[in-house]
């Protein structure tokens, strides 16, 4: 069968892939966007029913279009969100293809280019970008058997209170999703237990300005290394009911008992490792420690923000806390369901090029693979802090575009295209 040509193939149509469709379209590069199912899928069907997005419209969003439908300081939900890059698409007049799905990529022998086999036909295209994103495969640790509790569950599925059995819920990990999911649990009337490891845990507002404004002013989502350590630690920040600062200490005066990392499961009893209070503690420091680069900064440009000396007690650690449970037996305490909030995998197993490091994760920078022709974008740190954000994949995306513009020049010396 004949197969199809173009210049570059862009698979997948989230965030990314919009955003490369965009600088892609600007340079007058020919490419399509392949996308298995919807425009922003995941968006849609695999976030919870109340999601709303951690950051505001004003920050959160390409420079190109505003959300028409949501105050700039509010926070689109999830399905606003999904629509929003819709009609970014429809405004870029982006070439996607939604229902099809990409198989297998793998270099062209003899020739430049590689060849896409998809689930419409074979394209081949000069210039491959990998725009499918982080939340690719639901991790769930294996720790508890099949079976020991009714449900148990990735928070990818989770969608609202009722769609779990009467009882208490565990939920695991405590970054945005796992604090939202514990705490609108809670508030339906649900007993809650919520295993916390190492967060970051930073103002929703001080001073008056969102904490993304602060990060920006700040130079933090510039950062182009993690700090030691800290390359997969979560955070903890919401954007639900108008937004607010995530405070452990509140999760436990409303009910939710805090525990520590989940370590090991037996005969029923569900272990945590020792640790809550460290990591409650070395969050707390995160946050004080942007307070303080805050104010620092307001001081040396002189501006006139509110101070909010308030923000800087904490208050004591709750008893969960000072003493907190290392082993929960499961049925005793009626757990009927456990949330994993433990976050998600790459799966580039349809890409078959030389474009990995050892351990099978994509060796780039920038977003430019070791395999000449193939790109990443939208991963965490791709380029800097920012860059699995909705802002920061537009700007890598602009990047990769400006890449494979000159090495469509290089390609094109001597031929008749030069």
């Amino acid at each position: 069968m004949p197969s199809e040509e173009t210049e570059v193939v862009v698979v997948g149509a989230g965030q990314a892939g919009v955003a490369m469709s965009e600088h892609l379209g600007a340079q007058g590069i020919p490419h399509l966007v392949l996308e298995r199912h919807r425009i922003a899928e995941r968006w849609r069907s695999e976030r919870w029913d109340s999601l709303v997005a951690n950051g505001p419209a004003w920050h959160d969003r390409f420079p190109g279009l505003e959300f028409t439908d949501v105050d700039p300081d509010a926070f689109p939900a999830k399905e606003q969100i999904a629509d929003y890059f819709v009609a970014y698409a429809e405004k870029i007049g982006a070439p996607v293809r939604c229902g099809v799905e990409v198989t297998k990529v793998r270099k062209q022998e003899g020739q430049p280019g590689f060849r896409v086999e998809t689930s419409e036909g074979v394209i081949d295209a000069r210039f491959v970008v990998a725009a499918t994103g982080p939340f690719q495969r639901p991790v769930i640790p294996p720790v508890v058997p099949d079976g020991a509790v009714p449900v148990q569950i990735h928070s990818s599925q989770y969608r609202n209170p009722g769609q779990l059995p009467d009882g208490a819920v565990l939920v695991v990990g405590a970054g945005s999703s796992g604090v939202q999911i514990a705490d609108e649990l809670r508030r339906s009337g649900r007993q809650v237990f919520l295993s916390v490891g190492p967060h970051d845990r930073p103002p929703r507002q001080y001073r008056g300005r969102d904490f993304c404004w602060w990060l920006g002013v700040l130079g933090l989502w510039d950062l182009d290394t993690p700090p030691q350590g800290a390359a997969h630690v979560t955070i903890a920040v919401s954007g639900a009911r108008g937004g607010h600062t995530v405070d452990f200490r509140a999760l436990a005066a409303d009910g939710v008992e805090l525990l520590g990392m989940t370590s090991a499961y037996e005969d029923g009893v569900l272990r945590f490792a020792p640790d809550l209070g460290e990591n409650i503690a070395l969050g707390d420091e995160k946050y004080l420690d942007l307070l303080r680069a805050a104010d620092a900064y307001v001081e040396r440009n002189g501006l006139d923000l509110p101070e909010e000396p308030e923000a800087h007690v904490l208050g004591p650690d709750p008893a969960c806390v000072t003493e907190p449970r290392l082993e929960l037996g499961l049925a005793e305490a009626g757990v009927t369901s456990i949330v994993w909030a433990t976050g998600f995998a790459t799966d580039h197993s349809w890409l078959e090029v030389d474009a990995f490091d050892a351990n099978g994760r994509p060796d780039q920078r920038r977003g430019v693979s070791t395999e000449p022709g193939v790109y990443f974008v939208g991963l965490p740190w791709l380029s800097r802090r920012g860059s699995s954000f909705i802002w920061g994949a537009w700007h890598d995306a602009k990047y990769i575009a400006d890449h494979i513009t000159t090495q469509r020049g290089y390609l094109a010396y001597g031929t008749d295209e030069s």
